[in-house]
């Protein structure tokens, strides 16, 4: 059933982080709401909205590293990881 999707134990890892993540966002939802704020981005944003952004970002940036450069995945993980960190602080 399952066959079609090369399911190797990074993929597994990046999909039980994306899981785990939304549980947390869920919890955190529940016991520490937080009321949206406006930033960088000119919306009102709350934790989900602004990670969403963060994962959006982070394809972007490996899809163009991968389209001209191709090089070591390293970089791109770093730059996705400051991007992630600025949606948090500034949007």
């Amino acid at each position: 059933m399952l066959a079609w999707m090369a399911w190797t134990w990074q993929t597994a890892l990046f999909f039980a982080f994306i899981g785990l993540a939304l549980v947390i966002l869920t919890l955190l939802a529940i016991f520490r709401p937080q009321p949206p704020r406006q930033g960088i981005l000119g919306f009102p944003t709350q934790r989900g909205d602004r990670f969403f952004v963060s994962l959006i970002g982070a394809a972007f940036i490996f899809i163009l590293w991968m389209r001209f450069d191709g090089g070591a995945l390293w970089y791109p993980l770093a730059l996705s990881f400051l991007f992630g960190a600025a949606m948090f602080k500034f949007a």
